[in-house]
């Protein structure tokens, strides 16, 4: 690798006494392209990185023996022209349900002040970094996907770039088939939420336990939390039957980009570039909600691109290649 990765430690104030009693203190890896530092006075754009679910910021370093990892990608597509020379900062955003979707919750943390304007102060102030919305991108794949257009379309003054790969989004097809399934595998745990919350405490392996209901845990506690619940959260469905609980369904739709983004039309506007992709073969129907996004975004008069591709959801990795190719002329070099 002809770049370096620089791991940082940030010692974060919001994140300090969060509800999940997740650290505080966590790791920024920091990749420096070639020649870093060599030219006085120069600025160089930042692209920030966000993983997807369950998904650590060193995770993201992992060597893998067939495929690259995304600093590896874009280190190779530096080298070869065809990606801008630019650093990639990865946030660890990691709760002990797996992921915080990068959002403010009474249930998580603030994980989105905590990128917003603790990360990006930080990367202002300790490296040479261009730091205006032109020269910052958000790039990321499913949940990672998810925080990239939610911060995107919350933050335009901060960000410029938006780069989405199969990000969650139409809530209804993406969360909804897991209802049935997770009403299912709680006769595992009494058929009661808690009893399962209390199993993801205790368990040593929790990639073995139901993901439907991680994932659903995760979920409900970025955006339906409730402190006031014994869970800390309100679940969208009820426990035994399955049905919906409309006022609570109605606080998670709140945050479905297919739903949100096209009310937030003036703010996506101010970005420089929107760009967001999906299979057509994805596993959680994200396909589907890609395209609602499209065709509302088009009726809105919203600038942005979009592209479908011969694929599932489990192979994001290769399409990083294509944002970080579009990067060059996002940031205009």
């Amino acid at each position: 690798m002809n770049g370096r990765v620089q791991l940082e430690t940030v010692g974060s104030q919001v994140l300090k006494g969060n509800p999940l009693g997740d650290p505080h203190v966590r790791e920024l890896p920091v990749y420096l392209p070639p020649g870093y530092g060599s030219a006085r006075g120069r600025r160089y754009p930042v692209v920030y990185y966000l993983v997807g679910f369950t998904g650590t910021a060193r995770g993201a370093l992992n060597v893998h023996a067939w495929r690259e990892n995304v600093v590896q990608r874009l280190d190779r597509l530096i080298g070869e022209g065809e990606a801008p020379e630019c650093l990639l900062v990865i946030p660890d955003c990691f709760t002990r349900y797996g992921g915080s979707q990068y959002l403010n919750s009474p249930a998580t943390g603030r994980y989105e002040d905590h990128v917003v304007e603790e990360l990006v102060g930080f990367v202002d102030d300790k490296f040479a970094a261009r730091a205006e919305p032109a020269g910052r991108a958000l790039l990321g794949g499913s949940s990672g996907g998810f925080g990239a257009l939610t911060l995107g379309l919350r933050h335009p003054g901060v960000f410029g770039h938006v780069f989405c790969h199969s990000g969650d989004m139409h809530f209804e097809m993406c969360y909804g088939p897991d209802i049935p399934k997770c009403v299912s595998a709680l006769g595992r745990y009494g058929g009661r939420f808690s009893g399962f919350l209390r199993e993801l405490e205790r368990s040593k392996r929790r990639d073995q336990l139901p993901h439907e209901l991680v994932n659903m845990a995760a979920m409900a506690a970025c955006y339906s939390p409730n402190p006031r619940s014994a869970l800390g959260f309100d679940l969208p469905f009820d426990e035994r039957t399955g049905d919906r609980v409309p006022a609570v369904w109605r606080r998670w739709l709140a945050h479905d980009p297919a739903l949100l983004a096209p009310r937030r039309a003036a703010a996506l506007r101010r970005l420089r570039t929107l760009f967001f992709d999906c299979g057509r073969r994805d596993e959680f129907f994200l396909h589907l909600g890609a395209r609602r996004l499209h065709d509302a975004l088009r009726a809105a008069r919203v600038p942005h691109r979009y592209l479908e591709h011969d694929a599932g959801h489990f192979e994001l990795s290769e399409r990083h290649e294509v944002s970080f190719r579009l990067l060059r002329r996002a940031f205009g070099r």
